[in-house]
């Protein structure tokens, strides 16, 4: 479905963006794919790996309406992963977290349906159910405001989505390079906040693949949730330093025991899958009731049991020491 299309990326330079970019390249032929960031760095370097004809470096911050609305001429679809992600950065910048990941979804969101983009999909995150940090309670007002977009679009063809996962092997900001850096100073142990702490743990591919066919399996308003593996940090830590002494620091602010993806308060209006969760619109779209139980791919879900949560902790798939470094090993 990207054949000849044009398709935009917001924060395009970040660790999705190059892993989509060289997915997009592999397996399509895109009239363009344009990559939006405010980092022109970060863009020359980008440069430098992904050049093909059909590439498009676009300098611009989503918290420019204006920019934005000459960005999103003539494309086709857009996904959102611009946004301010440390906890501890947004805890000290409130303002500035609110004017990234709230204020820019709404130009995303204006620009769009002014532009009659087809297809909207932002990226959320785990900390965005039942947040207790800043950065979670704006992504939960940005997947609000993508969900009710698809009410603003009147007789216009623009639909809104958002997908939320959990934490990305290997990227930027993660545990696993930052246990790795310690273990190249020589550390003799490693820091735990808690030992019975568990996340969801993803390859950076499965997030880009599980993005890209949200894409055809879209009506517009559904919050796409993949089921996923959980770890425990201790093992990631095993797994990183084999041996090594684990320390136990506490849980920092803003840190849950375990992340949660689909909360009980949801949970009449999740639709499970066979792969995949859906958590659907508290509202009324297009004048008329959606059938979010079978999606554009014809698969058909089911609804949860009241009260159903699906957290870190009481997944039932759980990755071993063993598995958590083959897959840390294959992440690119």
């Amino acid at each position: 479905m990207f054949d000849n299309k044009s398709i935009l990326i917001t924060g395009g330079t970040g660790s999705f963006g190059q892993k989509y970019t060289k997915t997009i390249l592999e397996r399509y032929k895109p009239k363009r794919l344009i990559i939006l960031s405010r980092d022109e760095l970060k863009q020359y370097e980008m440069q430098q790996v992904f050049n093909a004809p059909c590439m498009r470096y676009f300098l611009g911050d989503v918290r420019d309406g204006d920019r934005m609305m000459q960005a999103f001429k003539d494309v086709d679809y857009v996904i959102h992963a611009a946004a301010i992600k440390q906890v501890p950065a947004a805890e000290y910048n409130p303002m500035e977290c609110i004017k990234t990941n709230i204020y820019g979804a709404e130009n995303v969101i204006k620009a769009a349906i002014a532009n009659n983009v087809k297809r909207v999909i932002a990226l959320s995150t785990d900390k965005a159910a039942n947040p207790i940090n800043l950065y979670g309670a704006t992504k939960l007002a940005s997947d609000k405001l993508f969900v009710a977009a698809n009410n603003m679009v009147g007789e216009g063809v623009t639909r809104f989505s958002a997908v939320r996962y959990g934490n990305v092997v290997g990227s930027r900001g993660s545990v696993v390079p930052y246990f790795k850096g310690l273990i190249s100073e020589g550390t003799s142990s490693l820091p735990i906040t808690h030992p019975e702490m568990t996340r969801f743990w993803l390859s950076l591919q499965d997030g880009v693949d599980f993005v890209l066919k949200n894409f055809a399996r879209m009506q517009g308003g559904e919050i796409f949730v993949p089921k996923i593996p959980s770890v425990r940090v201790t093992d990631i830590a095993e797994a990183c330093g084999p041996g090594l002494k684990h320390e136990i620091i506490g849980i920092r602010p803003g840190e849950k025991l375990h992340e949660i993806m689909c909360p009980g308060d949801d949970s009449h209006h999740t639709i499970e899958f066979d792969d995949h969760f859906v958590i659907t619109p508290s509202i009324i779209f297009f004048g008329k009731d959606m059938d979010y139980s079978k999606n554009l791919l014809n698969e058909q879900g089911k609804a949860v049991e009241m009260g159903f949560e699906y957290h870190s902790g009481n997944n039932p798939d759980f990755l071993s020491v063993e598995q958590i470094k083959l897959l840390d090993e294959g992440k690119d």
